[in-house]
């Protein structure tokens, strides 16, 4: 998987650049921008339970769920996870 931007690509918005950052790097990424990124390819956010720091993001499309901790930064472990569950809807999407 790999991004770049072609000559026309001026009108990306800031959460597809943001996002294209993210896949390019996914060390020193905010629990902030993952939870923006996640929300707007549709996933909901479940506030941890008591004694837990971990967000729980699922999607009515997908059968599994993303714990996220809310540590600065996020382990790129869990920014590779949150990725490759957004290629998931992805080809499902281009799949229709």
């Amino acid at each position: 998987m790999w991004y770049h931007l072609r000559h026309g690509d001026e009108k990306l918005t800031k959460i597809n650049k943001l996002y294209i950052q993210i896949v390019r790097n996914p060390k020193d990424v905010k629990f902030e921008e993952l939870d923006r990124i996640l929300k707007r390819y549709g996933f909901k956010c479940r506030q941890p339970g008591k004694g837990s720091s971990h967000y729980i993001y699922y999607h009515p499309e997908l059968p599994d769920v993303l714990p996220i901790p809310k540590d600065k930064p996020i382990k790129a472990i869990y920014v590779k996870q949150a990725i490759a569950a957004i290629e998931k809807l992805k080809e499902k999407s281009d799949q229709m």
